[in-house]
């Protein structure tokens, strides 16, 4: 209680620091756009910070799913919106690393059609597999996938596992179909009833199947070890040398969103998702948050494209 009355005076003290007009803001509901739907991990963030920000503001914030083509039609919906500080995206790595270099034509500029707010965190992605397959380690994966050529499936609901899988594929130099969903959900279903032998997902998705030994982990993608998953490998240490997929969350609002409201949203978010509330709230679901300045999200975006479009590459995907 004392750490959200802290977050409103400071919200507070913002909102009288503001011009005339942006002291206006907000006058009606903010709305979060989040690229996937209910059930995964963009769905969970987007509705465990939209409540104090929304009490933080003293007006409601709406979370609303507009999933599809890897998280690009979500993004050029906010793209394409007034630059008014009512919309936002829960971005990830998906629409503004990834699907640049998956599509001939995405429709939106990942940089220049943005304004930066904050970083949200970043996802713990892990490499499961269904029980029947035999292997216990990437090693023994690999090996079981060269010796049955055509046996593997991966399953992708988004960009990361699409350039995971075809990346392990790549590496391996092994013969595994590649069959795609629209979302999580809908992949991990396959997955766990033993029509598709294995996916990367979020840690938020599949840990309790993992838990429930209903699926088998077997590597994180990130290069160093997962706080939240400590004694689980990653994919480096497991073989594939230089794997490392950081799978990531910000928000973001349309190009030219004014300065005033960009400081009042990112000072207002930050305390929230550095919170121990927050961060323990989303430790449990998988998710390391914590936030970040509106330009250190516009410096990693620029990172990120040139990472993903080199993965992509090495990986051999072609746009689609």
């Amino acid at each position: 209680m004392k750490k959200r009355l802290q977050i409103l005076a400071a919200a507070s003290l913002l909102l009288l620091g503001l011009p005339a007009g942006a002291q206006q803001y907000p006058s009606k509901p903010v709305t979060i756009i989040t690229a996937f739907g209910p059930g995964t991990a963009s769905d969970t963030i987007a509705r465990v910070v939209a409540q104090p920000l929304g009490a933080a503001l003293k007006q409601s914030v709406i979370v609303e799913a507009r999933p599809g083509a890897s998280g690009a039609i979500s993004a050029m919906y906010v793209a394409r919106q007034p630059a008014d500080g009512y919309t936002m995206l829960l971005t990830t790595n998906s629409p503004q690393s990834a699907a640049p270099f998956l599509m001939k034509n995405v429709g939106y500029d990942a940089v220049k059609d943005f304004t930066s707010i904050t970083r949200l965190g970043s996802f713990t992605l892990l490499l499961v597999i269904h029980p029947s397959i035999p292997a216990n380690n990437v090693k023994e994966l690999i090996a079981y996938a060269k010796a049955n050529p055509g046996k593997l499936s991966f399953a992708s609901g988004n960009s990361a596992g699409i350039v995971a899988g075809e990346t392990l594929k790549h590496w391996a130099k092994a013969d595994m179909l590649h069959v795609p969903y629209k979302g999580t959900p809908q992949a991990l279903t396959d997955v766990l009833a033993g029509r598709v032998s294995m996916m990367f997902a979020d840690l938020t998705t599949v840990m309790p199947h993992v838990q429930a030994k209903t699926l088998r982990a077997l590597a994180v993608t990130r290069i160093k070890r997962s706080s939240l998953f400590p004694e689980l490998a990653t994919m480096d240490e497991a073989g594939v040398t230089g794997f490392d997929m950081d799978a990531w969350a910000g928000l973001v609002a349309p190009a030219n969103t004014p300065p005033e409201i960009v400081k009042l949203l990112n000072s207002t978010l930050r305390p929230i998702i550095d919170s121990p509330e927050i961060k323990t709230t989303l430790g449990r679901a998988g998710f390391e948050a914590f936030s970040s300045s509106p330009e250190e999200l516009d410096d990693f975006i620029k990172v990120q494209l040139g990472k993903w479009k080199k993965m992509v590459s090495d990986a051999g995907i072609q746009p689609e």
